[in-house]
């Protein structure tokens, strides 16, 4: 093992993350009663630019309003793009009406580090000018060829980066990819064309201790095409996807989750390894098959999701 080494920055149960327009409030309501782990209170693209203003207030305004986490949701918020003149006045105003009351800030299109720096710095500044102290963490969405060219350096950021998002969407148009639908397949190639780039992200997170997330699927009338694609992010590796209608939550949440029989068969690695160290052996037999320390690694993934499944329920 190398002696650098990136632990995780902050573990945060993420099976699932409910994007909602923030200029609709009853979708927003509905959001804090629904089964999502994360909600994300949407600013930028689902917002219109003349109802931007009136989704900010609506965002503040649920913040303060609704009690996120005795409903036993952690709650984020989109902002706009720092390209965009929205994107100060949104962390600003999110920061010093409810810094207190929201727990991280996605930060769409990033596309090199310091675009990370100058929200982080914002949200610093508007920390201690107001003594704010609950730390908001930030997101990122790798959803630009330029961003994912530089998805490495973008993990190294450090700061309050939690988590990276595949935003397959822009990142089709930014890559000028021919696609079907949001996060669909395109039939003419040969598997996933999403693989490597997701692939490329979660190596990036996992290096660096980020929370790696799937981004959308468009077609909610689709829900074996959302599974497939959520099951093959699963096994590359995220922890959890998004979910863009209220039907997609519980897939999402089925899918992310350890099966009852993962479970226990994770609890009989750890005893049969800890009973083969007890006789001085490094590894053991389960079932037919060799079983070591990375299987204890796997296994340990396994229980540490289950025990905080567990803990929210």
């Amino acid at each position: 093992m190398s002696h650098t080494l990136y632990p995780l920055r902050h573990a945060r149960l993420q099976r699932s993350t409910l994007a909602v327009p923030a200029s609709n409030v009853t979708m927003i309501e509905k959001a804090a009663e629904s089964a999502a782990d994360v909600v994300f209170l949407d600013l930028e693209d689902a917002v219109a630019p003349a109802d931007k203003p009136q989704a900010r207030k609506n965002a503040i305004a649920a913040l303060n309003g609704i009690d996120w986490r005795g409903k036993g949701k952690t709650v984020s918020v989109r902002i706009n793009g720092l390209d965009t003149h929205y994107m100060y006045r949104d962390v600003v105003d999110i920061m010093e009406q409810a810094g207190d009351r929201v727990d991280m800030l996605l930060v769409p299109k990033v596309g090199v580090p310091g675009d990370l720096y100058m929200v982080d710095a914002m949200i610093n500044q508007i920390e201690q000018g107001c003594g704010l102290t609950t730390r908001v963490g930030i997101e990122a969405l790798i959803e630009t060829a330029l961003g994912m060219a530089n998805v490495e350096a973008i993990a190294q950021f450090g700061g309050r980066l939690e988590a990276l998002h595949f935003g397959v969407a822009d990142y089709a148009a930014s890559m000028r990819a021919r696609t079907t639908n949001i996060g669909g397949l395109n039939p003419h190639y040969p598997g996933d064309q999403w693989h490597a780039s997701i692939t490329r992200m979660v190596i990036a997170c996992r290096a660096y201790g980020l929370r790696a997330l799937d981004g959308p699927f468009g077609d909610f009338s689709d829900p074996e095409g959302y599974m497939d694609g959520a099951r093959r992010a699963a096994a590359l590796g995220c922890e959890g996807k998004w979910a863009i209608h209220p039907s997609q939550i519980s897939m999402a949440n089925d899918v992310f989750s350890p099966p009852e029989a993962e479970v226990a068969k994770a609890k009989r690695i750890i005893a049969e390894l800890r009973k083969a160290e007890s006789m001085g052996k490094g590894a053991a037999s389960l079932d037919g098959r060799m079983i070591d320390a990375a299987s204890e690694k796997m296994a340990n993934n396994v229980l540490v999701l289950a025990e905080a499944i567990a803990a929210k329920a």
